[in-house]
């Protein structure tokens, strides 16, 4: 990890301050740091695993964690990403044969988790890697040594994309793009008083362990749950007079719903978003509930970091609440046509970036159509616009382009325009095969509003004609997927089998 020279300060300052809170279970920087040590030590003495293929340079052992919000992740995590050591996090809650295909493919030479009897566990045990249940350690966790090799570069992280609708990309990050990361967001962010923060996504996936480590780098005390619920969250948000929250749209308005008969969180002195574009509703929802807070957003990718930052409330100049915000320090952003020409001001095309905080590729899943870099920089595949004054408009991923009459037609710009129909709380659009059309599409709504009529005549004032969905759907609950996000597959399949998790609305 890249602050262990940061972790030895704050130990050496303050030892007895909480550095992780989970579910009312406190480990003080002392007690983390030592833990660490001790964790450090049992891994270098593992015998390296003779089934590794993967070109891991300058990497000696390496360490897979599938432990949820456990209150030992940091601990492990610590321990795992000390020179020479690299740590691949493996999301518990995928499907097991995902789990199994990973696994199978970077052979750890240890594998932690925290259930015994898991399905991840279990794949382990029948791959021959050694197996270590979180808090059931076969080892003295009291026992002192040498302090942790300081920041060095070189690879520390294996991560994996999302794979909510196809296989988990493998990406892996050196210690010195982290350091840079951190360093410039410690400003951004104004962390340097180190304040209280909450973040109730799941460790494994990008938001919330970057949120984890930032917080450990400004000596931070860092707050999650085992498992979401948002009234849960919000009571400690109340009762650990939390001061910065970092969380996906989907929390923040499940914690809304949550405790919209209780007194604001004031508290709240910075919430900061990810992971998909607020909306009007979403903001204003926002406003009651954090009436104190700055409210930012961030666009970034898991193979790119940051690209920019948006302030919404309570910056010097509140930005435009269709932009996600300008771009990131160190950051460039350009809009290119197919040929990776610059197509300028305001008008759409591919995102391409130049930044020292890319990752430094994949170790397999590239297929030359998420991520890639050339000579114009580096890109996911999105397709945005940026205005004169360097605003970026995200349009929605060049793969999830629907094509209706013709027409080329992208959710995120639909969806957008539902969720600032009044009783709308968040759509998911997509389209479904059509004799005529080509394609037809379909949205889906939660919220109050259930009239098909309100909801095509709004998007006839927001939209061009051919971009209206065909249908409209009411969902109640969304299904979710760990990292709080929407599962959109499940929401489609539920459409096309005619399942009872939505209804069909009429005009």
């Amino acid at each position: 990890m890249p602050i262990h020279a940061q972790l030895l300060r704050h130990v050496t300052e303050t030892p007895d301050k909480p550095a992780l809170v989970i579910d009312g279970h406190s480990l003080s920087y002392g007690e983390l740091y030592s833990r660490a040590k001790a964790i450090y030590r049992f891994l270098q003495k593992l015998p390296r695993s003779n089934r590794r293929m993967l070109d891991l340079p300058g990497v000696d052992k390496l360490a897979a964690l599938s432990l949820g919000n456990h209150i030992g992740f940091a601990e492990y995590f610590a321990a795992a990403t000390a020179f020479p050591t690299a740590c691949a996090v493996i999301d518990p809650m995928m499907p097991p044969e995902r789990i199994e295909r990973i696994v199978e493919r970077l052979a750890p030479d240890v594998l932690v988790v925290d259930d015994a009897a898991g399905p991840s566990a279990e794949i382990g045990r029948r791959f021959g890697i050694p197996v270590i249940t979180a808090s059931a350690e076969p080892f003295d966790l009291a026992a002192t040594g040498d302090d942790l090799p300081v920041d060095t570069d070189g690879i520390f992280l294996i991560g994996f994309t999302s794979g909510t609708t196809a296989e988990p990309k493998a990406y892996y990050r050196s210690r010195e793009q982290w350091r840079r990361s951190l360093d410039r967001g410690r400003v951004v962010f104004q962390l340097e008083d180190a304040p209280s923060t909450m973040c109730p996504g799941a460790l494994a996936h990008g938001l919330a362990l970057y949120a984890l480590v930032e917080a450990l780098d400004a000596g931070a005390t860092f707050h999650s749950v085992r498992k979401w619920e948002p009234g849960t969250v919000a009571r400690i948000l109340s009762s650990a007079q939390i001061e910065r929250m970092v969380a996906v749209p989907t929390h923040i308005a499940g914690i809304a719903r949550a405790w919209s008969t209780e007194p604001a969180l004031t508290s709240l002195r910075d919430v900061l978003t990810a992971g998909a574009k607020l909306d009007v509703n979403g903001v204003d929802s926002m406003r009651r509930l954090f009436p104190k807070a700055r409210i930012r957003e961030y666009y970034g990718a898991s193979e790119i970091g940051f690209m920019t930052v948006s302030t919404l409330v309570g910056g010097a100049v509140d930005f435009p609440i269709d932009r996600v915000g300008q771009a990131y320090p160190g950051v460039e952003i350009s809009i290119r046509d197919p040929n990776e020409n610059d197509v300028g001001s305001d008008v759409p095309g591919t995102i391409f970036v130049r930044s020292d905080l890319i990752a430094d590729g994949y170790l397999w899943g590239d297929d030359g159509q998420a991520f890639r870099v050339t000579e114009a920089g580096a890109t996911v595949g999105d397709l945005g616009e940026l205005d004169a004054n360097g605003m970026l408009r995200v349009i929605g991923r060049a793969g999830g382009m629907m094509i209706s009459g013709g027409n080329n037609v992208y959710p995120a710009e639909v969806e957008s325009a539902l969720k600032a129909c009044p009783g709308v709380e968040d759509a998911v659009v997509f389209a479904l095969p059509d004799a005529y059309l080509g394609q037809r599409i379909i949205a889906v709504v939660s919220g109050e509003m259930k009239d098909a009529k309100i909801l095509a005549d709004h998007c006839a004032r927001e939209l061009a004609r051919y971009k209206i969905p065909k249908q409209f759907y009411h969902i109640g609950t969304w299904p979710m997927t760990s990292s709080g996000k929407i599962s959109r597959g499940q929401v489609e399949t539920s459409v096309v089998s005619g399942g009872d998790l939505v209804l069909r609305l009429s005009a």
